[in-house]
This record gives C-alpha cells, structure tokens and sequence, in this order.
C-alpha cells in the first residue's frame, strides 16, 4: 500500500467572532438559518430571523457571551483548536489534522478547501458530537458534501470534476474510549470537589418532534449516561438525565435541566454536580447556561452546594480516545505494523 497523507477534519459547532451584537447577529444569521436547526418554510421562518430574531437576539446573546469569553478568545475556539493539536500530536505525520466549525470561522469548506491545496484526497470527518442528531451530525454532513461537491449555495453549483473519498466518524456515544475518558474526567474533577449527592447528566436539547420522527438523539444520549453511571460506579439513585437550551415553543426533550435544578433540593438533594456529555468542549451552553444560570437555578431551589464539572476539553484521556477513533476509522488507508515490526530490534 503506497504512503499517503489523511486528512482528519475535527468538525465543531461553531462560535461567534467577538462578544459583539455585531458578531452575534453573523453568526446567529447562519446558524438560524440552517434548515438542519430550524426547518420552518424558509418563505415563513425568514422574515421572522431577519426582522425580529436578528434585532432583538444579537444583543442578549453578546451580552452572555462576554460573560465567558477568555483573554484569548472564544472558550470554544480555545478547547477545540488544542484538541486539533493534541490529536495531530498523537497521530503523527501520516495525518494533516484541522480544525472546521460548522458556523463562523474558521470554517468547514475552508478546511475541505486546504485539504483540497494540499493535494489530500482521503479525508476523516470526526464531528465533535458523540450522540447522532440530524441538527447538529446531519448539518455537519451536509456542510462537508457541500464543500467537497463544490456548493456554493442553493442556486450556485461549481460541478467539481474531482472529489475526495470521505469516512464520517459514526456516532461514539457508546465507544470505551469515550466512556472512559468521560470516567477518568469526572472523576479527576471530582477528586478536589465535595462529594456530590447526585450526578446530573445535562445534554443539549432538541425537539421532541425530532425523535418522533425518528432522531437516535435522547436513546444515545441515555444510553452515554447509564454506560458513564456504570463506569463510575454509581447506584441508579445517584444519578438522572435532562435535557438543556430549549428555543421556541414547541415542546422540547424533557425533564428540562432547569427544572430538574430547581426540583432537586425539594428532594432532600442539596449537594449536585452537573456534567453535560453531549459537549466535548466547554462553551456558552455549558460555562454559563450551566455553570452561572443552572447554579443560580439549584440555588434559588434550596440546594447548597453546586459543582459544574468542565466538559472533556483538552484531557489527554480524550486525545487518545480520538486518535483511537481515529487510527480504527483509518483502516485500510494506513499501514499498520505487523507484530515483528513493532517489536523492538
């Protein structure tokens, strides 16, 4: 099998520019427009983004956004582009590993675009989503296609004559390195941290329509808890599943976080710790949503002690687990070493 150079695209949500109404209203035109995310008729739902969501939303959101946003930029940016390194690091020069976000930059079709400049025709795409939902793996999809296939957008087609061969990383909800690097992370956190009375397991929302029509998204996401509350050990009273970040008002997955932190002191549960395994970094929906609101929610409830525990960011569990997916999802494209050959001489 001649060498050749994969390409490995670890491919994230996306963050905003700047904590700015200005960045804000970009990057919630994008993702607001997104078919995946809402899919109203296009001729209903864009007047309603464009003169009402657009004008109002933008400033809200900067506003929460400043209350997280490092020195250095978007926490997001931050873990996502350290986990772009960390898994080069560990899959060495056979692979060229870079960093595309879905919405904003630096973006999936400029990613596909280096790839495409570097003459790497075999690329991996690893979405940062370890449970399927077709709002988040499904955009995903449709993005990387996109630009592989040379769309440009619903009207404008530049008809590429030469593509490249991809492998999507499938749903790792339930992968043993993913578990386990959810173990080893939560239990490092919670080494310095007072003993919780329960572990919430806190996983972004969608519409419950979804799953009625057939989204895997809430069956993986329970199926990471139970396979996490095993791996640690936990009795079945010790730990519960809800679900966060509802829009709109349509009914969304349930129990509903907040409701669930209100609720909990009311249950003689004074002391909880919050995890939110359907993030692999920390961002808005988990440094403030849970970290800032979600406390303020366990405290107004009663509850004393609340912990937030930070997602897998940069935790070197986590870096071997991806070059561990990774390096399977490779096969056939790389030489492996046969026994004799990775003995030492």
């Amino acid at each position: 099998m001649p060498d050749v150079k994969i390409g490995v695209l670890v491919a994230q949500l996306g963050t905003p520019d700047a904590p700015t109404p200005e960045a804000l209203r970009r990057y919630l035109r994008q993702f607001l427009s997104d078919k995946r995310v809402v899919d109203i008729n296009p001729l209903i739902w864009q007047p309603i983004l464009r003169l009402i969501v657009l004008r109002r939303r933008p400033a809200r959101s900067a506003r929460l956004y400043q209350r997280i946003w490092t020195k250095n930029g978007s926490p997001l940016l931050l873990y996502s582009q350290a986990q772009a390194d960390g898994l080069q690091e560990r899959l060495g020069n056979q692979f060229r590993v870079i960093l595309g976000m879905r919405y904003g930059k630096p973006g999936i079709a400029d990613a596909m675009q280096t790839f495409e400049d570097e003459g790497i025709n075999r690329i991996i795409i690893f979405p940062m989503f370890p449970q399927f939902s077709s709002a988040t793996t499904g955009s995903i999809y449709d993005a990387v296609i996109d630009a592989a296939n040379g769309q440009r957008g619903n009207l404008l087609f530049d008809r590429k004559r030469r593509m490249p061969t991809l492998r999507f990383v499938p749903p790792y909800y339930d992968h043993p390195d993913y578990i386990e690097s959810l173990k080893s992370s939560i239990e490092d956190d919670l080494r310095t941290a007072q003993k919780p009375d329960l572990i919430q397991f806190s996983f972004h929302g969608i519409p419950k329509r979804f799953v009625d029509e057939g989204d895997p998204y809430r069956q993986q996401c329970e199926a990471t808890a139970q396979l996490t509350a095993d791996a640690l050990g936990l009795k079945d009273e010790e730990w519960r599943v809800s679900f966060q970040s509802q829009f709109g008002k349509e009914p969304w997955l349930q129990p509903y976080t907040e409701d669930t932190l209100r609720q909990l002191p009311r249950e003689n549960i004074r002391n909880v710790a919050v995890t939110c395994p359907g993030f692999t970094a920390d961002c808005l929906e988990t440094l403030d949503e849970i970290g800032n609101e979600g406390k303020h929610q366990f405290e107004e409830g009663g509850g004393q002690h609340f912990h937030f525990i930070p997602c897998l960011n940069d935790h070197p569990v986590w870096l071997d687990a991806m070059a561990a997916i990774v390096q399977q999802e490779s096969s056939g494209w790389v030489k492996i070493p046969t026994i004799a050959q990775a003995l030492p001489a």
